[in-house]
């Protein structure tokens, strides 16, 4: 494979994109800092409040919920976290800096949310089994102020959900959060009327429910990061076809994407290209495609030539993952 060794200028092509891809989002990140620091004041203080009128109100509705709403203020503590390892400069042992703790925290979150589920649905299998009388006007009443707590939240991190899979948990858990606070207070209302105490266990379980139903695609997503999976929003034999049918292209073998984090994706390929290639110029053409038509802002390419030495590829078409 003596092709090998022709790779011209595929160390300039990631430079650029490196700086480029760091650029486009440096903006946004002091916005997300406030949109953290207002969102966890916000919930730490409901939780206190929503944890003391729950123990006062003897409601197992209540108490989930304010479980729940603490797990996502460590939740939102962790994602703000890694958003500043992230910004820590490449080192010698770091080589792409810390960004890649935002995959970590997105895990991390989605671990929390399952740990809060166990809690909620054993305590709410217990008060089946020992129904209590419940003060159905506070529980209410408290749980009607977490929907303007949870909405106001999650509207901080609306603009970013799209693009990043940390911000997106973030706002997921605050837009669900205020549904299940609509159900608590719901549940409230219909204890206060009927009297009937067992409607609490259930909405509970109905609140695992919810919490259940949004963490299973955060968990498997983030689970596929951290394994090096390709991003979802990227489709792998689009980003080979549009390699292949770049001007000189022969063939396309070793392709590999990567998450370097939850926003920053990495690509290393080998372009098999006749003897005579366009140099520097068409790496960078290529480099430009990759960015704005995938998001693929780390692309490294190796250019293998071919017509000098023999007149066949240096690999056999099926030999594309092999190292």
């Amino acid at each position: 494979m003596a092709g090998h060794s022709h790779h011209h200028g595929h160390s300039h092509s990631h430079a650029h994109g490196h700086g480029h891809d760091h650029h486009a989002h440096a903006p946004t990140e002091a916005g997300y800092d406030r949109a953290f620091a207002i969102g966890i004041a916000l919930n730490l203080g409901f939780v206190i409040v929503e944890a003391g009128f729950g123990f006062v109100a003897d409601s197992v509705a209540l108490l989930a919920d304010a479980g729940h709403n603490l797990s996502d203020v460590l939740g939102l503590a962790v994602a703000w976290g890694a958003m500043a390892l992230g910004r820590a400069a490449p080192s010698k042992r770091f080589t792409y800096g810390l960004k890649g703790s935002t995959i970590l925290a997105a895990l991390t979150n989605a671990l929390l949310l399952l740990v809060a589920l166990g809690a909620i649905v054993l305590e709410a299998a217990q008060r089946m089994a020992a129904p209590a009388p419940v003060a159905g006007g506070t529980v209410s009443i408290v749980a009607a102020i977490g929907i303007a707590v949870n909405l106001g939240t999650a509207m901080l991190f609306m603009r970013g959900r799209k693009g990043d899979i940390n911000i997106r948990g973030a706002y997921l858990h605050m837009a669900s959060d205020a549904a299940v606070s609509a159900g608590v207070v719901v549940a409230g209302l219909a204890i206060l009327w009927t009297g009937e105490t067992w409607i609490d266990p259930i909405v509970s379980i109905a609140i695992a429910a919810l919490i259940f139903w949004q963490t299973a695609g955060l968990l498997r997503e983030s689970v596929e990061m951290s394994l090096g999976a390709v991003p979802r929003g990227i489709d792998y034999d689009k980003v080979r076809m549009s390699l292949r049918t770049l001007p000189g292209v022969a063939r396309v073998h070793h392709v590999h994407i990567w998450p370097m984090s939850t926003t920053d994706t990495v690509l290393t390929a080998h372009l098999v290209i006749p003897a005579g290639h366009p140099g520097d110029a068409f790496l960078e053409e290529a480099r430009g495609m990759l960015e704005h038509r995938f998001g693929i802002g780390h692309a490294t390419l190796q250019v293998e030539i071919v017509g000098e030495e023999n007149d066949s590829p240096p690999c056999a078409p099926a030999d594309h993952h092999r190292h």
